[in-house]
């Protein structure tokens, strides 16, 4: 059997933000009806370069697929002109073990973390959101703005970044893609937070970077940028206020935006209200009031990557896009 080899540029045609938010829930959905596999990302550190290299296998019932992603975090590579989360997915048949795929997996990376802030607004935010708050404006922000534009009458976004230059291009690059919504880049994180509606979190930060008093009752926090352990973006007084609700409960003890809190004694594991997937599987209730103040706690489960991969895959076959090679001797 030969494998299908897709390039970035094959990939980015064949499935849409709807598309792969339609796979996503899914995804959800199955792990929390408990029918996936799927351990706790590992993790290699090369501290002389400042980056790391993070291995995510995980498997399916329906759809009956299985896979692997390897993604880095190079934040350094900014100065090289490079991206700073690159990734890899091997597509595998459940049934036999043969590679059905290698595709480049940096676009699917960003479009299934966008997917998955769209299914928790969607749970968890309440309906009439108008306002999105962004405090970090590279390239996750833009499928961020994608996902939760898809699922909510999104009119405002307020767009805040350590880099100045940073803030002015995104607003001004999303201004042109979003005709229908106002883009504003604001001068401190407190901006972006007060009065939103949504407010997503995607920095590498290692330090608080958004702090109590300025969450108001009624907001909705998806928390994208602490994927690794000592990674912190909230304020922990924010998560005593919150419903926190993470995307896989043993991943998100040791590199959510929990891990720090956990380990100095802030919050208890008991804090967690649930899974995504209980609330998506109909085990746990969602957004119960318009006062509440929810998070969702997103490390990025592999689950999300394989399913994505597949919709592609299956696009790909279907439209005779990638290469094939005898990669497997018989």
């Amino acid at each position: 059997m030969q494998t299908l080899i897709l390039k970035g540029s094959d990939i980015k045609p064949l499935a849409s933000i709807k598309d792969i938010i339609q796979a996503v829930e899914e995804a959800f959905k199955q792990k929390g009806l408990g029918k996936v596999q799927m351990p706790p990302k590992t993790y290699l550190y090369f501290e002389k370069h400042g980056g790391d290299l993070r291995s995510m296998p995980s498997a399916l019932e329906s759809p009956e697929i299985a896979g692997v992603k390897v993604v880095n975090y190079h934040p350094n590579n900014r100065n090289l002109k490079l991206p700073s989360v690159m990734a890899t997915i091997i597509l595998i048949d459940p049934k036999t073990g043969t590679p059905l795929a290698i595709m480049d997996g940096t676009w699917i990376t960003a479009m299934r973390t966008g997917a998955a802030s769209a299914v928790a607004a969607k749970h968890l935010a309440r309906k009439n959101c108008k306002t999105l708050g962004l405090v970090g404006t590279g390239t996750q922000a833009v499928t961020q703005l994608m996902g939760i534009h898809a699922v909510r009458p999104i009119q405002q976004v307020k767009a805040y970044d350590i880099y100045p230059e940073g803030r002015k291009a995104f607003v001004e690059k999303m201004s042109r893609e979003y005709p229908d919504v106002t883009f504003q880049a604001v001068s401190s994180a407190e901006e972006a937070v007060k009065d939103s509606d949504i407010l997503v979190t995607v920095t590498p930060a290692r330090e608080p970077v958004v702090f109590n008093q300025w969450i108001q009752e009624g907001i909705h926090i998806s928390a994208i940028g602490a994927d690794a352990p000592g990674k912190e973006e909230l304020d922990p007084a924010i998560l005593k206020r919150a419903k926190i609700v993470v995307d896989d409960k043993e991943q998100t003890f040791h590199a959510g935006e929990i891990n720090v809190p956990l380990k100095k004694g802030l919050i208890k594991p008991s804090d967690i209200y649930a899974e995504l997937g209980d609330i998506v599987a109909g085990k746990a209730e969602a957004r119960e009031s318009d006062r509440e103040i929810t998070l969702f706690d997103s490390t990025g489960v592999a689950i999300l990557d394989v399913v994505s991969a597949k919709l592609v895959y299956d696009r790909a076959v279907q439209k005779g896009v990638g290469l094939n090679l005898d990669l497997v001797s018989s």
